[in-house]
């Protein structure tokens, strides 16, 4: 928008475009009189973002002005978002979702589910995916790439069930420095019907720095209430917490509600006039589609007039764009003093926010200007409705839902239960974030500042081309999503009455009753014929349209489904076979006279329910009454088991409360069946079968594996799975922070799960296949893991097990080797490095070795000679791979040493360790004579290598790191012939057949050695072609075929197996390699080791505790932190 005032001259305004490659001219405009007019012009079409310059010039004879402007000029992409039916799902449940383009990642980064390519005919691309009933809980992502960009969508995975009440607080959201008490209110109702209050439940007020826990009862009316003393609080905005359950709790998420503050200031100090524009402001949200009056009131004062008026103009700026402009004539005095009204009418646009601006320049040649903020309402072009007919129902009965919307629209729907968005709220579609935001832009330079004030500027020149501010201030209270009271059920309205009872059990209980996507035809409705779920809830909709009218957003309404006397049935989301609880099922009674009620289970052969001694299971329960009957429960089969338990009202000659009991005529009766998860008792074991095969050509490679079972096994707890990835670290890359799924209490189980991200980055980065979100991923877990780190290292620079007690050479040259090479990836403090370095040089002897402190990695290496060279072989390596110089004097003594031990070659382990530490130093004539010694000790098996520390030794733990070590030793040298790459994948058969279901190894030490090999390999032999297809075929005849490729080389591929024993096939044809992985699930009776070692240097204890029950944090602690030896 441009003003041009008092012209002395024709002038000739030119605004034009600047670029580094290329100008173009975007308006040329000629006039000698004044004007104030915007103009539009075609941005250009960029591929990635740029930052151009505006030029301004006004040119006359006489008179010449030229201003410049930075502009930046961002890539078309088309507004995308990303819908799912709910925001938290169980394991198992299907997640739905509306997006175009795609991939899900879940709560390990691990890509389970994608799309590529994907179009659809219509506005709107509708997908789903199935949640394994094994799935991990966490956070799940949605991501779409369009246009090179992408969108997150996260969702939860969680062991739930859904809430049978809603907590509330009732309280203000700001409180006065000044005020000595705070009163606050917990209401807590039940989620169906008329929002029952519930009574004397406890409530538990979570403590703060200033604030003691406090635990309080609701009244009859479902309110506990309490007061806050002011004087110890924070000058800051806090969170009230309040939960339900005691000690532990999870935060009560909270929508933060917007309060937008306007500051009116007087003219800048340093300003020569008196004169001022100021904006008259409404306390209301301007409604969408009306027309407002601004009022703005004008001061002049001290202007000599060389005209009889000046203009006050105005501009309506909202998400970085002007939307609506004009100006008023004032009639000037020698004080004149007055009201103009600017007439603006109110569009989507101006969501949610709207500026208005208003400036006049005076004959003086000084500028006032004004602006202020009005929140707008949040609307759209395309005004979508829906709505239920009837409005409340009863379940299984038939409804409409009635929808609304421009013509052509095509309309995404959903109805969910209530009580998920009572336990994630805020997850929604919002008009709020879909109405769009405030956008920043470039300042008018002569207008130093026009965040909602008043100002007075002087100017030099005529013209000024203001590209204003559009800042918007905030402050954020905290509050409480809002809530409507349902409205009372209506068991008047007139339905047909059936000529006989029919009793319908109640067995069709979602959480997402409606996901489905539908076209809004010519008319601009349509209808939608429903049948209503059995849940007794309240459902709430979701709906949302395209046309080429533009994007709309439904008010979401509710539908309450009730029956005034009901059953409904309390069960945990899971329970172990052999437990035994309390099954309780609560009968509702809202009919207007008392009944006698009869509560009776099912007899079911998978579960035993025992009565109660003390519990009579028919009680009288008169209006608005409810009761609860309990059971204890016994299940005897595994899997998902549904339990059944009727309600009847009977006839009965006693009273109730002095009534005579009454049966109602219709809906007397009123059985459930819910569902309920029986897990395995026992203690989890796994057991996998690894391939990786690489077919050549039009041959096919075959591999069988006969699943058994042990006689210890817990009847029904065995389950079976096949995984396929076209990458051999793909696995490991899944559970990059799960490899050896324990703990990190201790700094070596800490380095073993640090150090395989920095081999995996490696991998990635030299194959370009590192995307930002797996950097993101991996990084974080390396600036956390040498955080951690931290705290075993002592100050003279050494690392130990538990920080305690004196330093570990072994385990500070791992820390060593793994943070030389972290520095690539996350900031690593040099000095840590050196002090590392210093100390471990302290510990070198005269004669080149190195001085053992601290107890090795792996037990089975303790005594005999070589532990000296072992030692110093791997502390020369660590070094060599910190970039020291051979030519180093610490490391050229170690390698003396080194070369002294060779001539006894006894001890395999070691001579795997000396081979790898001699091809770093790039001693190739040592390196060759340890090789072909090696050569000689290994194991062939099928076309596979491996070695052992002996003969009889059988720890696959020690075999893996000593095959690793010759790897790395066979892969280190350069150039690599086809010969050493064909021997190498001999080796990397075997270790990929050692791997464990997550990726990793047995132990810490060689997860990581076999894994720094592994991506070694993978670099030396990766390929950007080829694909495969794999076959998996089962002893009942049925298969699973997989197709890996080059955009699916990452996609965890996972099919469950029905037949948990027998013989089973895999066959992959192509050209591309494949991992394998057949893996069994079971449950063993036994909890005993069975190994053959008599000691250890560390054992972990995991406790499973019984279903319902948590530990105490306290005693976790205590346990954590008690004396250790």
């Amino acid at each position: 928008c441009a003003s041009l005032l008092q012209p002395k001259e024709t002038l000739v305004m030119t605004i034009s475009l600047i670029g580094d490659e290329q100008n173009s001219t975007l308006l040329r405009e000629s006039s000698d009189q004044e004007f104030h007019r915007c103009f539009q012009f075609q941005a250009p079409q960029l591929q990635v973002e740029k930052i151009l310059k505006l030029k301004v010039e006004v040119c006359g004879e006489t008179f010449v002005s030229t201003e410049e402007r930075k502009v930046k000029i961002k890539p078309y992409s088309p507004i995308t978002f990303v819908q799912t039916d709910k925001p938290i799902y169980n394991p198992g449940q299907i997640g739905n979702f509306y997006i175009p383009f795609l991939h899900k990642q879940d709560v390990n980064e691990n890509r389970i589910g994608q799309w590529l390519n994907t179009t659809s005919s219509s506005k709107i691309l509708q997908l789903s995916h199935p949640l394994n009933s094994e799935a991990p809980e966490g956070t799940y992502k949605v991501v779409v790439w369009i246009y090179g960009k992408s969108i997150y969508h996260r969702f939860k995975v969680e062991q739930y069930v859904l809430p049978k009440f809603e907590i509330k607080l009732n309280l203000r959201d700001e409180i006065s420095v000044g005020e000595e008490e705070y009163k606050v209110e917990v209401c807590i109702k039940a989620v169906h019907f008329n929002d029952t209050p519930i009574s004397d439940m406890s409530v538990y007020l979570l403590g703060f720095e200033w604030l003691s826990s406090r635990h309080l009862t609701t009244d009859i009316h479902g309110i506990a209430s309490f007061s806050l003393n002011t004087s110890g609080m924070p000058n800051k905005d806090f969170d009230l917490k309040v939960s339900v359950i005691s000690q532990t709790f999870k935060v009560i998420s909270t929508k933060l509600q917007q309060h937008i503050l306007s500051v009116i200031r007087p003219a800048a100090p340093d300003s020569k006039t008196s004169s001022y524009l100021d904006i008259q402001k409404t306390d209301q949200t301007l409604a969408c589609g009306q027309e407002v009056s601004i009022p703005v009131h004008y001061v002049i004062v001290g202007e000599t007039a060389s005209s009889s008026a000046v203009d006050v103009i105005y501009l309506a700026l909202s998400r970085g764009a002007i939307v609506d402009h004009g100006y008023r004539k004032v009639i000037m005095q020698d004080i004149t003093e007055g009201e103009v009204t600017f007439d603006l009418a109110v569009v989507p646009e101006m969501a949610p926010v709207v500026q208005i601006l208003v400036y006049s320049m005076l004959p003086s040649g000084t500028i006032i200007a004004h602006s202020m903020n009005f929140p707008t309402e949040k609307c759209f072009r395309n005004k979508v409705s829906v709505e239920f007919s009837p409005s409340n129902a009863v379940p299984g009965e038939k409804n409409t839902l009635q929808l609304s919307a421009l013509p052509g629209s095509l309309c995404g729907l959903s109805a969910v239960d209530k009580s998920v968005h009572i336990m994630e709220p805020g997850k929604r579609l919002d008009a709020e974030d879909n109405s769009g935001g405030s956008i920043r832009c470039t300042r008018c330079k002569p207008l130093t500042s026009l965040k909602n004030r008043k100002v007075t500027l002087d100017i030099s020149s005529l013209v000024c081309f203001p590209v204003f501010s559009v800042d918007i201030y905030r402050t954020y209270l905290q509050s409480f999503p809002e809530y409507s009271l349902m409205e009372e059920f209506d068991s008047d309205r007139s339905r047909p009455i059936p000529t006989a009872q029919i009793v319908q059990m109640r067995t069709f209980f979602p959480e997402t009753w409606i996901w489905d996507l539908v076209e809004v035809g010519e008319s601009g409705s349509a209808d939608v014929s429903l049948t209503v779920p059995d849940t007794i809830t309240t459902w709430e909709t979701e709906a949302f349209c395209l046309a080429p009218g533009g994007f709309g957003l439904a008010p979401p309404v509710e539908l309450t489904v009730f029956q005034p006397f009901f059953l409904e049935i309390t069960l945990p989301y899971s329970i172990i076979r052999g437990e035994n609880f309390d099954l309780k099922a609560t009968v509702f009674n809202y009919l207007s006279k008392c009944i006698m009620v009869a509560v009776t289970p099912a007899p079911s052969l998978d579960y035993t329910l025992t009565p109660l001694n003390d519990v009579q299971y028919s009680s009288c329960l008169c209006a608005n009454e409810r009761k609860t009957f309990s059971w204890t429960m016994s299940p005897s089969a595994l899997g998902v088991l549904n339990v059944t338990i009727s309600a009847e009202a009977v006839q009965s000659h006693a009273a109730c409360d002095n009534e005579i009991v009454s049966v109602p005529e219709r809906g007397r009766i009123d059985i459930v069946t819910r569902s309920l998860l029986v897990k395995a008792e026992g203690t989890e074991e796994t057991e996998t079968y690894n391939w990786l095969l690489c077919p050549s050509g039009q041959y096919s490679l075959t591999e069988e594996v006969e699943l058994q079972l042990p006689m210890i096994v817990v009847e029904g707890s065995a389950r079976a799975s096949v995984s396929v990835l076209g990458d051999i670290l793909g696995r490991a890359l899944k559970n990059l922070d799960g490899l050896l799924q324990m703990p990190y209490g201790c700094g070596e189980q800490n380095m073993a799960l640090l150090a395989p991200n920095i081999y995996i980055l490696e991998y990635l980065r030299n194959t370009e296949q590192l995307t930002s979100a797996i950097r993101d991923k991996a990084t974080k877990f390396l600036t956390s893991g040498y955080q951690r780190q931290l705290n075993y290292k002592h100050s003279d620079g050494a690392y130990s097990t538990f920080g305690q007690g004196s330093g570990n050479t072994w385990l500070t040259a791992f820390v060593l080797r793994s943070f030389s090479k972290a520095q690539s990836f996350i900031y690593i403090d040099p000095l840590k490095i050196k002090e590392t370095t210093t100390w471990l040089e302290e510990k070198q002897k005269e004669n080149g070795c190195f001085l053992r402190l601290g107890e090795l990695f792996n037990n089975r290496m303790k005594g005999g000679v070589s532990d000296e060279v072992t030692l110093t072989a791997y502390i020369t390596a660590s070094m060599l791979e910190s970039n020291m110089s051979v030519s180093d004097p610490v490391v050229n003594s170690s390698l003396s040493c080194l070369r002294n031990s060779t001539s006894d070659l006894s001890n395999t382990y070691t001579t795997a360790l000396l081979a790898y530490t001699f091809t770093l130093a790039g001693d190739m004539e040592m390196r060759t004579l340890l090789l072909q010694h090696l050569d000689k000790m290994a194991l062939q098996e099928g076309g596979l290598l491996h070695w052992t520390q002996t003969s009889s030794e059988t720890s696959a733990s020690l075999a893996v790191e000593i095959s690793s070590y010759v790897l790395l030793a066979s892969l280190s040298a350069s150039p690599l012939s086809t010969a050493d790459l064909g021997y190498s994948s001999r080796i990397v058969r075997w270790l990929v057949k050692q791997q464990n279901s997550y990726g990793g190894f047995s132990s810490t030490q060689d997860t990581v050695v076999a894994l720094q090999a592994l991506s070694l390999y993978s670099t030396k032999v990766f390929s950007k072609e080829g694909s495969s297809t794999v076959t998996v075929k089962s002893p009942s005849g049925g298969q699973h075929v997989f197709d890996v490729n080059q955009n699916n080389k990452l996609l965890y591929q996972e099919r469950q197996l029905q037949d948990v024993v027998g013989k089973y096939t895999v066959e992959v044809k192509g050209s591309a390699c494949a991992s394998v992985q057949v893996y069994g699930f079971l449950h063993l009776f036994s909890n005993r080791y069975g190994g053959k070692e008599q000691s250890t240097n560390m054992i972990i204890v995991d406790m499973k505790m019984l279903s319902g029950f948590s530990p105490v944090p306290e005693s976790l602690l205590e346990v954590r932190f008690c004396n250790r030896p």
